[in-house]
């Protein structure tokens, strides 16, 4: 390891926490390590987790990790799952678990804003995004609400990788992208909305609970010497801003102009392209977010996308080894049956309390691989409402490059092409998150930018893994999502009313 330079990306998921080192002379991944993440949920909509958690599968990964690898580390960023509430007293204190993204137990608490706010496309108006229930605003009122006493302790908001950030180095701060999905971002002016904090707690000035927004990739600390001792790091190592998981997904997969859209298939479903402009959409489908190299990140997130697939995949007692060969042998269209993947409510319709639908079953087709191949397929076509969603405005996608656990499926990526009618890339470096957030602390070490000009020679295409979609296949798909959508449209009047 003479000489040779690393630097450290470390991606916080739902699921686990990995940690990447990546060579940039040689540009290529040294090494990579992951520890599970447990999840707490029930049957309100409630998933969270304790955030010691983080620090423990952090350091557990890190143990994993040949002690010359991280003595070579010159730079370190942080990518992590959006949305969750970190809340902390004025001491640094965690005073609560952490809600999640997919948490959905605050819908009362998104009505209660965006009313105080004079409704949804007020909200929109203001801020350039309405409340969703896995935005961190409505977490901060359910506290408030639920919580009153623990509530009057809170002294910093911080999102998931902040918390991170804030055990390497001790320094709080949020970063551009990531703050756009706490709801109270005006993405617009790229400042925090008043407007939107006072409709949370029109009596407490919470902006003395936010720390500073940066608004560039610059180094926010170094590696404090009792970090350094518990994880082997060199102290002192520069911490560079990081970002939400889409920000650093974006970094990873080269969506750093416009054109090329990236498409993740992991726990969530989520579709993002580059922007030189807001898109603010008036819907409310798509998530006008600020990307974290200047631009911005229009983006549609679904709650239930590999979960579909592991949810049926179980259910069937299906083997991960067998799980192209199961649903390669199922015809397009899973010879009739739809699946509405909603499992975990939904945020793309928005329907928290949705639950998953099976339709079209008969006594010919219920068959373990069709059952299996159509939650395959709901799960990408609640992905092509996003693409379509952001073509509407005026965001193209000439190639989608595909990342997240689902890509190394070779059916599941010919299926998106075929679905989504476009040619599908994958990165040979496909580690997403993690990678992006190695190239952003490459960038912030070599004081540049992270823009296409600096990075283009650490990106190549996996020619082997890459598709183009089938002629025939792309029309009998434009069939059965039309159907798909119909029965979207169906389930989303039951689960919008209240029952």
């Amino acid at each position: 390891m003479s000489g040779v330079k690393t630097t450290l990306g470390i991606d916080l998921g739902t699921q686990s926490i990995k940690v990447l080192f990546y060579d940039f002379q040689n540009r290529k991944t040294l090494i990579t390590a992951s520890s599970h993440l447990d999840l707490e949920q029930d049957s309100n909509g409630k998933a969270e987790q304790q955030a010691h958690w983080w620090v423990s599968a952090l350091c557990q990964s890190l143990e994993k990790i040949p002690p010359d690898i991280k003595q070579s580390v010159v730079a370190i960023s942080v990518s992590g799952q959006q949305h969750g509430f970190v809340a902390l007293d004025k001491e640094g204190k965690v005073l609560a678990p952490v809600k999640l993204w997919c948490d959905t137990s605050t819908e009362k608490e998104c009505r209660q804003i965006m009313q105080e706010l004079g409704g949804e496309e007020a909200c929109i108006d203001i801020s350039g995004n309405k409340i969703l229930p896995g935005f961190t605003a409505s977490k901060i009122l359910h506290l408030k609400n639920n919580y009153p006493e623990i509530y009057a302790q809170l002294a910093s908001i911080l999102l998931p990788h902040d918390y991170l950030n804030f055990w390497l180095t001790g320094e709080r701060c949020m970063e551009m992208g990531d703050a756009s999905g706490t709801g109270f971002l005006n993405i617009k002016q790229r400042q925090w909305s008043s407007e939107v904090l006072n409709s949370i707690d029109g009596e407490r000035n919470l902006l003395e609970c936010l720390p500073p927004l940066r608004k560039s990739n610059d180094i926010i600390g170094g590696l404090t010497s009792e970090v350094s001792q518990t994880t082997g790091l060199p102290v002192g190592t520069p911490v560079a801003i990081g970002g939400g998981d889409n920000m650093m997904g974006a970094i990873g997969t080269g969506n750093l102009s416009p054109g090329r859209t990236s498409v993740s298939l992991g726990t969530s479903g989520t579709v993002y392209a580059y922007s030189d402009k807001p898109v603010i959409d008036h819907s409310g489908n798509i998530s006008a977010f600020c990307s974290s190299n200047g631009g911005w990140l229009p983006l549609l997130c679904t709650m239930n996308c590999t979960v579909s697939s592991e949810i049926m995949r179980s259910l069937i007692n299906v083997k991960l080894e067998d799980f192209d060969m199961s649903i390669a042998i199922a015809p397009i269209g899973s010879a009739g049956i739809i699946t509405l993947p909603f499992f975990n409510g939904e945020r793309t319709p928005n329907l928290p309390k949705a639950k998953g639908c099976v339709f079209g079953i008969d006594s010919q087709n219920a068959t373990p691989s069709n059952l299996l191949r159509s939650a395959v397929e709901g799960a990408s076509f609640a992905l092509r409402f996003g693409i379509e969603e952001m073509n509407r405005l005026g965001v193209k996608t000439d190639e989608i490059v595909l990342t997240g656990g689902g890509a190394n499926s070779h059916v599941w990526r010919q299926m998106i092409a075929d679905i989504m009618a476009v040619k599908v890339v994958v990165m040979a470096n496909n580690e997403g998150a993690a990678f992006g957030a190695a190239l952003q602390a490459y960038a912030t070490y070599i004081n540049g930018e992270c823009v296409p000009s600096l990075l283009e020679t650490h990106y190549e295409i996996d020619q082997e893994l890459s598709c183009l979609p089938n002629e025939e296949a792309v029309s009998q798909y434009n069939r059965v999502y039309q159907e798909y959508q119909q029965m979207v449209a169906n389930v989303s009047e039951f689960y919008s009313s209240s029952f």
